[in-house]
């Protein structure tokens, strides 16, 4: 073929070359750049020395609750105080009828004056009888006669004796007219009005009349349960600390239903003797302050009670924490260079302090946790590791000087 005949074919060669490249270039799929490391903020956890705590439901409890009974019988004279009212130790509450208790005792002295006159007739008798016996030469008194007013100036004596406690008795009596507060608390409502019969005597709470109730209120006991098991940990709690020399109270914290946290301070002051056969549960009791009134008997709370001496823990914030089904993890990034693939640690949550999370197990101190920026990490991806900066110190008050400046 000679060179004209192949430039009549110049432009098929041409062609075919282009439609080869295009298709080369068609195969040849372009490659995608890997996407740039995610920022996320690093951290050490924080290390706090902190006390483990149980907490449980209880009720309050009244240090003294008094049912005042009427003591003697009559008709309820006087009424001194109002339903509900605060009332403080010795006083008035009720008054019964005193006059037929008035009688009795001026009935009960008269006895009593009489039986002294006896004692003193029979002794000056006696004191005749005793100087005549003396006398060997005269026979005015025999020894039979002496022995009788012996005796008669005995029972004498043993009369006015029964005289002088029927006059206490009616004292008593007379005093028992005149109901007073045997405690400082808040009383109930009155269970009988002015006028009304009520009876008293040796009876007991069977027969005599219920006339109020009285309960303490400051301080003011709360009363919890707890299980075998915690029961066994305090104990050895409190035989270490008597080892160091530590007999303190127990330190406890409250908070009632409609309140956060537990402001309320008080101490353990009793654990029962022996642990309930049918619950398992053993009571405990705690002594709270008690001086505006804000706690009742029977109402509910929360109480703190320490389970653990003060040790150190990890916490981190919340933020950092993620989950995974049931597990909970953080992410931790290895000392070293950047941009790198975080690594999950499955970790156990205990309480919150101070706005962290405290981890009771699967971080150590050491480790650089994800603090900030976990919804920028994919499984595999790379990510860049910035530290967590300083929070700026807070601006003194007027007059004090400048606030401190953040730290580097």
């Amino acid at each position: 073929m000679t060179f004209p005949a192949l430039r009549r074919f110049a432009p098929v060669f041409v062609l075919a070359g282009l439609g080869l490249g295009l298709a080369a270039c068609s195969e040849q799929k372009p490659q995608g750049s890997a996407p740039p490391a995610a920022p996320v903020t690093v951290a050490k956890p924080q290390v706090k020395q902190i006390t483990d705590y149980d907490e449980y439901v209880g009720r309050f409890t009244a240090i003294d609750l008094v049912q005042v009974f009427a003591r003697v019988s009559g008709y309820l004279d006087n009424i001194n105080f109002t339903d509900g009212q605060m009332v403080k130790k010795g006083d008035l509450l009720f008054t019964i009828d005193r006059r037929p208790y008035q009688v009795a005792l001026d009935q009960a002295n008269a006895n009593l004056q009489k039986a002294q006159a006896d004692v003193d007739f029979a002794a000056s008798d006696l004191q005749r009888a005793q100087t005549l016996i003396e006398d060997k030469t005269s026979t005015a008194i025999s020894r039979q006669t002496f022995d009788q007013r012996q005796q008669t100036e005995r029972s004498a004596r043993a009369a006015a004796a029964a005289a002088q406690a029927a006059v206490h008795a009616a004292q008593l009596d007379l005093e028992f007219t005149e109901l007073r507060s045997p405690v400082t608390g808040r009383i109930g409502d009155r269970r009988a009005s002015v006028g009304n019969l009520v009876t008293g005597g040796t009876g007991g709470v069977n027969t005599n009349t219920l006339l109020a109730t009285i309960v303490s209120t400051d301080p003011i006991y709360f009363e919890f349960t707890f299980d075998e098991a915690s029961y066994i940990r305090y104990q050895q709690m409190d035989k270490i600390s008597r080892q160091y020399g530590s007999i303190t109270p127990i330190p406890v914290s409250l908070g009632l239903i409609n309140e956060t946290g537990f402001p309320h301070k008080g101490e353990m002051n009793f654990v029962d003797n022996a642990i309930s056969e049918s619950t398992g549960t053993i009571r405990g009791r705690a002594v709270f302050a008690n001086p505006d009134g804000s706690f009742t008997p029977g109402m509910f709370g929360r109480i703190r009670v320490p389970a653990s001496a003060p040790h150190d823990a990890v916490l981190v914030p919340d933020v950092a924490i993620g989950t995974e089904q049931t597990r909970k993890f953080v992410y931790v990034m290895q000392p070293g260079s950047e941009p790198q693939v975080p690594q999950i640690k499955y970790v156990t949550l205990g309480r919150q302090e101070d706005g962290l999370r405290v981890i009771t197990s699967g971080l150590n101190k050491d480790d650089l946790v994800v603090v900030n920026g976990l919804v920028r990490i994919r499984p595999g991806a790379k990510v860049v590791g910035k530290p967590e900066e300083p929070k700026p110190a807070a601006a003194a008050p007027a007059g004090e000087g400048t606030a401190a400046k953040p730290a580097n």
